[in-house]
């Protein structure tokens, strides 16, 4: 079996964490801003893996169920409060959430 180098896993982690920051950045409703930092954890947790196969250590795998679990935790906390913001302001959009300040 052919192993890929790891500049290709680190290349494909950067550009995934890129998409969903420029995702993060431009999209306005808080549903795909939530999807958009999942990709980024995801993107974190390949790094990590393609790290811990290069030197033959288990910590990538163990920071990597780390990640998966806070971003479950994240996900439940998110959609909790992307809820009561559709129920109090019957949108999804980021800033109509900006204007609740006050």
């Amino acid at each position: 079996m052919t192993t890929l180098p790891m500049e290709y896993g680190l290349l494909l982690a950067g550009t995934l964490f890129v998409i969903g920051l420029v995702s993060l950045l431009i999209r306005r409703n808080i549903i795909f801003m939530l999807i958009s930092v999942e990709i980024m954890l995801n993107a974190a947790g390949l790094a990590f893996i393609v790290a811990g196969a290069r030197w033959a250590q288990a910590d990538g795998q163990v920071m990597f169920i780390f990640i998966i679990t806070m971003a479950a935790a994240e996900v439940s906390v998110g959609l909790a409060l992307i809820l009561q913001l559709y129920h109090n302001l019957k949108t999804l959009d980021s800033d109509a959430a900006n204007l609740m300040h006050g």
